[in-house]
């Protein structure tokens, strides 16, 4: 897949290699000399957005394309930006917005972005040592860190640009952009106190990514100052199958004593199978216990409006990596840009309860 292609469709190219447009061509069409056109195409920062959105209505007027090897021989580069991508991610959730928002943050740039996925049962550093080694992207940006992550380290060594959708606890200095899960936990486990609940159940992340340390500390923090009961599902997380959280959250539903009555989600797949879980023993949402799960597509409260949601803003994180990896590649001695997204209230569409928004 590739994207950040700053043009429309153009029309058919020309017939033959000598006709093809070059730089020289839109610099004719535009009055404008050749470095200004090459420059306004780079979206360098010292040439105006007029000029810019002139020299590329002209080059898409006329079916300008870079030549990318001819690029990559003047200058070293491929314009390439990859992401990489676990194939297990989930897709109602940060993986589409992610892929959007990183491609609309490079179109109007020389760049364009590929994914590139990795499965289950590969090793993680396979799609980033080919990437580095074959020299097939200027940049990385990677997401699900963990709190040591090999692929970090690898990158770091060789001085290859990249940034990480999630935080690590290395002393690496890098570009990341993070949400705030301990204080998501924290805020969910207000909201479910002032409901009224009193005995929690957390489905976490996987425990080897980075961000389940943060949210695990602040439900268990959070939970311990409340006086509440807590408990941490250890039989399922929020990235396993949708069949897997179900059945390990209907488990715990019948067994525990006292059964939870307020539940915590890190994904949306992971709250609707808990709600399906627990409707299954024939428990209601929003008497018979509440739920709070963070999102990045507005989706749940069509799934059921009792459903508390924290909002995460991928679309953000997405720009932010973007950019940061641009500036990277552009300018290698800019300090690592660092971003994080504190969550913001719970919100809530039912006026059950006393009328509680």
């Amino acid at each position: 897949m590739t994207s950040g292609i700053e043009f429309p469709t153009p029309p058919a190219p020309p017939d033959s290699e000598h006709e093809r447009p070059t730089l020289k061509t839109i610099a004719a069409e535009t009055g404008l000399a050749v470095a200004t056109v090459s420059r306004a195409l780079k979206d360098a920062p010292d040439i105006g957005e007029a000029t810019k959105r002139r020299v590329r209505e002209a080059a898409a007027r006329l079916g300008y394309r870079p030549n990318r090897a001819g690029v990559r021989l003047r200058t070293g580069k491929t314009n390439v930006i990859a992401l990489v991508l676990s194939t297990e991610s989930d897709g109602m959730t940060h993986t589409s917005q992610l892929i959007y928002s990183i491609a609309n943050a490079l179109r109007g740039t020389a760049y364009h972005l590929i994914v590139t996925p990795y499965f289950a049962d590969q090793d993680p550093m396979d799609p980033v040592r080919y990437l580095v080694e074959t020299e097939s992207a200027d940049a990385i940006i990677l997401n699900q860190t963990k709190p040591d992550d090999p692929r970090v380290r690898y990158m770091a060594e060789r001085h290859f640009p990249f940034a990480t959708h999630g935080r690590t606890t290395m002393e690496i200095e890098h570009s990341y952009y993070d949400f705030d899960n301990e204080t998501f936990a924290a805020i969910a486990v207000q909201a479910l106190a002032d409901a009224g609940r009193k005995h929690l159940l957390l489905v976490p992340p996987p425990r080897t990514q980075n961000y389940a340390r943060h949210m695990t500390t602040g439900f268990v923090q959070a939970a311990g100052q409340h006086g509440l009961s807590f408990e941490v599902l250890t039989t399922a997380n929020s990235d396993s199958g949708s069949a897997v959280i179900e059945d390990a959250v209907r488990a715990h539903l019948t067994q525990a004593n006292p059964r939870p009555d307020g539940l915590l989600c890190g994904s949306t797949t992971a709250a609707m199978s808990a709600v399906n879980a627990a409707e299954a023993l024939g428990l209601v949402l929003g008497r018979d216990f509440d739920l709070v799960a963070k999102e990045a597509l507005r989706f749940l409260h069509r799934f059921r409006r009792e459903i508390m949601v924290v909002h995460e803003d991928v679309r953000e994180a997405g720009d932010f990596l973007a950019r940061a990896v641009v500036a990277a590649v552009e300018r290698r001695d800019t300090p690592a840009k660092q971003g994080l997204e504190r969550p913001g209230k719970v919100e809530r569409c039912n006026n059950d309860k006393g009328g509680r928004q």
